[in-house]
């Protein structure tokens, strides 16, 4: 059986997975002791990670050391650099790499954003299940999770999880 590609993120409820200049500051009103959102469940079903460089960039703006180094992972970029352990920054054809990464052996492939790279996987249909935390505010505007002319996907709710900070999580399966 093929691995998943599996989109985990989280959304203003207007649908911005940032504000203006890359601010993800609105994800701090859902933070609460010793909640997760089932987050070390998911990561620990997971071998591979694909994230854009925006993405990459700013995480490591954030930390010393990448949070996913024991993972493989991809960051796509358009401009090629050595990997840096498990990192490889990947300039190729992201459809050609997914599909190499789920005809491979392994475990389930992450997506971790940005926006760039989720509408080329969407345009290629090539996402299978979607984790969509929405976050109880709306930043009016910023980096839209989704835009314009991707194409039709059928999807099937396969939970929806609410929290006591707001925040709602819902599990999609690309049909």
């Amino acid at each position: 059986m093929p691995r998943k590609l599996v989109l985990y993120i989280a959304t203003s409820l207007d649908g911005y997975i940032a504000q203006p200049n890359d601010d993800l500051s609105f994800l701090s009103i859902v933070q609460k002791e010793g909640e997760d959102y089932g987050y070390q469940a998911f990561i620990s079903q997971v071998d591979t990670v694909i994230l854009g460089r925006k993405t990459y960039d700013w995480v490591m703006g954030q930390v010393d050391v990448f949070p996913h180094a024991d993972k493989e992972t991809y960051v796509v970029t358009r401009s090629a650099r050595p990997a840096e352990g498990n990192v490889h920054f990947y300039s190729g054809d992201v459809p050609e790499l997914v599909q190499g990464l789920k005809a491979a052996d392994g475990k389930v492939i992450f997506c971790d954003g940005g926006s760039e790279l989720v509408q080329v996987l969407l345009k290629h249909k090539l996402i299978d299940e979607l984790i969509i935390s929405v976050i109880p505010v709306m930043v009016g505007e910023g980096t839209r999770l989704f835009y314009d002319g991707r194409p039709y996907q059928a999807l099937q709710l396969t939970s929806a999880q609410s929290f006591e900070t707001g925040l709602v999580q819902l599990h999609y399966k690309a049909l």
